[in-house]
């Protein structure tokens, strides 16, 4: 499965590097101050696609960080090659404006996420680290277990969201025990199931709006807090079945709440719906997912994972 040139680490991690695609000095200026002011990592700079897949076993980057429209390889062509070549190397795209479709199809042909140019300052951070630490998490804990064929767990968390990513984690090494994905596969879905978890607690069971975040994130978390003390809601709790087996994965994850109509979610690949808090989450989960369905209340999602996908 893996290459020689990108054996997992083991023992003590280095200090990870970020390989950086863009052909526009200026921006590579503007990344690189982000990137200098956020996280403890080293960074190195190419002109385009084609330098970069050159660079890749040379350098062995923890995370490619590629601009879309680039010379030569544009970042949706990067971004299959890389799967292709370099499955261990997730994958995060840089989008401009109007190209939110170009973003999608990116997601499906194996990027780890995505971040638009407009939020690089507040969002670029956050997003490499959170896949930094799922790809750390998986090279750490990798090992399959021979001859398992099922696997079955469940969890009721409280509205806590500490708690989800030692349980995101603990699903994705399931995924990788079983056989049903590799290190890149897992971290996807694991994307996918924080924001399930995340919607489940805040939306769900404490009932917070993400139109609360269209200014900034301090009048949401603040009312998540105060709620998370308050009853009915600090009594309700997110209950999360998983059923694995090497062919595909089904997870349930079910709140208290009162739910939501359904039938009025929106596509989420709309590029309007995309610039909302609440459309990223549902395009990341339908993304890296076979199946998302709600139920009729709208208070359980049931998300399946087929192996040939992964």
């Amino acid at each position: 499965m893996f290459g020689p040139e990108l054996q997992p680490p083991s023992g003590v991690l280095e200090i990870p590097l970020i390989l950086v695609a863009d052909d526009s000095v200026l921006e590579q200026r503007y990344v690189g101050k982000i990137l200098e002011e956020h996280g403890n990592w080293r960074v190195h700079f190419v002109r385009d696609g084609e330098e970069a897949l050159a660079q890749i076993p040379k350098l062995k980057p923890a995370i490619l960080l590629t601009d879309l429209h680039m010379p030569k390889m544009d970042g949706l062509t990067l971004v299959e090659k890389v799967r292709a070549e370099y499955p261990l190397v997730p994958v995060v795209l840089m989008t401009g404006s109007g190209s939110e479709r170009i973003a999608v199809a990116a997601l499906k042909a194996g990027a780890a996420d995505y971040v638009s140019k407009q939020a690089l300052t507040h969002d670029l951070g956050p997003i490499l680290e959170r896949v930094l630490s799922a790809r750390q998490a998986e090279h750490r804990r990798y090992k399959v277990l021979q001859g398992m064929t099922r696997r079955s767990s469940q969890f009721v968390l409280e509205n806590d969201p500490t708690l989800v990513p030692p349980l995101v984690a603990q699903l994705r090494e399931d995924l990788i025990e079983i056989g049903l994905c590799d290190w890149t596969g897992a971290t996807r879905v694991g994307i996918a199931l924080e924001e399930a978890l995340l919607n489940a607690i805040y939306h769900g069971n404490l009932e917070v709006s993400s139109e609360l975040r269209q200014n900034g994130d301090e009048a949401f978390h603040q009312l998540a807090k105060s709620r998370r003390q308050q009853l009915p809601y600090s009594a309700r709790r997110v209950r999360v079945t998983a059923r694995m087996t090497p062919q595909a994965a089904k997870i349930m994850i079910a709140d208290e709440g009162p739910g939501f109509d359904v039938s009025q979610l929106p596509d989420p690949t709309q590029p309007a719906f995309l610039e909302r808090p609440s459309g990223r989450g549902i395009l990341l989960m339908r993304t890296f997912m076979d199946v998302v369905e709600y139920n009729s209340t709208g208070n359980r999602v049931t998300m399946i994972k087929r192996r040939e996908r992964c």
